[in-house]
């Protein structure tokens, strides 16, 4: 991985990463008066004549907010909605550049419970601040906002408005992670419904990875908190917790461990030993997404697992099968802005999950393998999950999102599919 130190980094961020394009001329007297005045009034009596024509005649139909209050920016915590920027701003840039949708980031001052800028998230000023924003905008990206808020948050905008909303920290971690759950049981020749599950961490990314595995027909997940296993004879479990509580005689981290097929780690460094993941099924899949360092290094996982067939996943981008959000959140906007979709459904997102597991298991083109010349990249144990630079992604997810958006009834535009994967794949020629 790419070592750069901080003033290289903040030369690169002078001035911002993102910028407004201006997709029109105006270099004429006749472009000034189609722009703005007088021939603008037309565009505004036809939107308040006929509110869908928003989408036509503005940039509504391609621009996301992200959203943020700066309560848990990254791995680094509270520290504001100004000190989120650069990250939101690098979302917008992920967003254009992967997924060719324009989005811009909207950081949020005030939503605190002191109604200032210091204390919880307060969902309400949150939830407000939104909707009043959400007319410029198709879809909103939640992003970097504590839980347990960001529940609250993005299931009352989804109920209100009529736009996508996704809280990228809650389900881009979880399409992409179960797309590799799928690809791992393909390979261990097991159906999702027999896979045995621990997870540890039972934040936002925690419970929706376990909602969207049961989702797909997992049915076996025991989830872990700092307190050992979610149980049902625990008292100490807020609501989201207790849906996904269960009967075991595990108290802890470890004793869930033994005979599991796969581990789920979205918690902490260092939380699991090599003699931990020993106790595991014959062939057992670890997840280790905890960043910057995750819950045991692939290192400890291959002096102990030595002679034994496993797969090793993390959020870092130096080691093989990386998961990473950028395979996800582009492409799922793309598909729902493209269908006009009302929300992001689950549906929509097994959708994603499972595109991304059938690319994986395809060819891999020439000029990916060459940007990855230490990895074979052939679907196995060390190549479950596409690569972020496969072009293939836009076409791919982004159709599989727009056909369970239609399939689902939540597609506003009626929309020829087959005709729509070839715009698809016209459009990612072209860029």
């Amino acid at each position: 991985m790419a070592k750069f130190d901080r003033e290289e980094v903040l030369e690169f961020h002078k001035g911002g990463k993102v910028a407004v394009k201006l997709p029109k001329p105006l270099k004429t007297k006749d472009d000034l008066c189609l722009a703005y005045t007088p021939g603008v009034a037309h565009a505004v009596k036809e939107i308040a004549a006929k509110p869908e024509s928003v989408f036509d005649v503005t940039a509504k139909s391609n621009l996301v907010a992200v959203v943020s209050d700066g309560t848990a920016i990254l791995g680094l915590g509270d520290l504001g909605a100004s000190a989120s920027i650069p990250v939101m701003e690098g979302k917008a840039v992920l967003f254009k550049a992967f997924g060719d949708v324009d989005a811009w980031p909207v950081p949020l001052n005030h939503c605190r419970m002191d109604g200032k800028n210091e204390g919880k998230t307060d969902p309400k000023r949150v939830i407000e601040m939104v909707k009043a924003l959400a007319p410029q905008y198709g879809g909103v990206n939640l992003e970097d906002i504590a839980s347990p808020a960001c529940f609250e948050i993005e299931d009352e905008l989804d109920a209100a408005l009529d736009i996508p909303v996704f809280h990228d920290d809650q389900w881009g971690t979880a399409v992409i992670s179960l797309s590799g759950v799928m690809n791992y049981a393909k390979l261990a020749g097991k159906e999702l419904k027999d896979l045995k599950i621990v997870m540890n961490g039972a934040g936002a990314a925690g419970i929706r990875i376990c909602e969207m595995c049961k989702a797909a027909g997992v049915e076996n997940v025991v989830m872990c908190d700092t307190k050992g296993t979610i149980r049902k004879d625990r008292t100490d479990l807020n609501a989201f917790k207790a849906k996904h509580a269960v009967e075991t005689e595990a108290k802890t981290l470890k004793e869930a461990l033994v005979g599991a097929d796969v581990f789920i780690g979205v918690s902490a460094a260092n939380v699991l030993s090599g003699e931990d993941v020993k106790t595991m099924g014959e062939f057992p899949a670890i997840f280790a997404m905890a960043n910057p360092d995750p819950e045991i290094a692939p290192a400890e996982v291959a002096k102990a697992l030595e002679g034994r067939r496993y797969i090793m996943v993390t959020g870092r981008s130096d080691y093989p099968n990386q998961i990473n959000n950028v395979l996800g959140f582009p492409y799922l906007f793309r598909g729902a802005l493209d269908v006009r979709a009302t929300t992001i459904n689950k549906e929509m997102k097994v959708a994603a999950a499972n595109a991304l597991a059938a690319l994986a298991q395809q060819p891999v083109p020439d000029d990916i393998k060459a940007l990855y010349p230490n990895e074979t990249l052939e679907f196995g144990d060390g190549y479950i999950i596409p690569k972020p630079f496969d072009r293939r992604l836009f076409v791919e997810v982004s159709y599989a999102v727009a056909e369970a958006a239609v399939k689902t009834g939540v597609a506003k535009l009626k929309v020829d599919l087959a005709e729509y994967r070839k715009e698809l794949e016209a459009r990612n020629a072209a860029r």
